[in-house]
């Protein structure tokens, strides 16, 4: 059986935790090992989560590990998944089994799909994505490497995510608008226009700030 190490374990890793006890393959396929993370006693006082095993830098990979990035920052989750990468490791796939799939979308490795996501007919969504409770991805939508689309987002049909893009929580995208590589969409904001990669938006419609 695969075991499972997260990335992270403050916040949205105690989060993910939880949440991947309830994906598909879970006491199956996999099994959660325990956690990597620089600070050892994170957990210290919260009862109920698997260990902290090691940091990211010092930890040796065993046969049947698997991992899983928690870090709600992009440019540190990409940092931190090129150094397992580079160790040969290998990351899991981890979808909610109450998500909705449209079996003609492609999810790339080491996505994590949360509770009550929508994915719709034809989207392409890259690797090491994470989309969170509630959002909806609207037909032929292409999501890049390395995205995090927080809770209750929306992309309408053909818009484009190139990437390392954050959507904070409620940020919409409409139909056919393109987000640029490493932008931010504000929450509750509303993209009406192309974002320039790079920039951070915010209000409805969303402008730079």
């Amino acid at each position: 059986m695969k075991q499972l190490l997260i990335i992270g374990a403050r916040g949205f890793g105690r989060e993910n935790f939880f949440i991947a006890q309830q994906c598909k393959g879970y006491g199956s396929d996999f099994t959660i090992k325990g956690f990597l993370d620089d600070k050892a006693d994170a957990l210290a006082a919260l009862p109920g989560y698997a260990p902290i095993i090691s940091s990211v830098e010092d930890y040796n990979i065993q046969k049947n590990d698997v991992f899983t990035c928690a870090l709600g920052n992009v440019q540190q989750k990409q940092h931190y998944i090129e150094l397992i990468k580079a160790k040969g490791g290998v990351f899991y796939q981890l979808v909610h089994i109450s998500a909705t799939i449209y079996p003609t979308s492609v999810i790339g490795e080491g996505c994590f799909i949360w509770p009550q996501v929508i994915i719709t007919a034809d989207v392409k969504i890259g690797d090491y994505t994470a989309i969170q409770s509630n959002a909806v991805i609207g037909h032929d939508v292409k999501i890049g490497n390395y995205c995090h689309i927080g809770v209750g987002s929306f992309l309408g049909g053909y818009a484009e995510l190139d990437d390392g893009v954050t959507l904070h929580p409620g940020a919409k995208v409409v139909p056919r608008k393109k987000v640029g590589a490493g932008a931010t969409i504000g929450i509750n904001s509303v993209v009406l226009f192309n974002v320039n990669p790079g920039i951070t938006v915010f209000g409805m419609p969303a402008r730079p700030i």
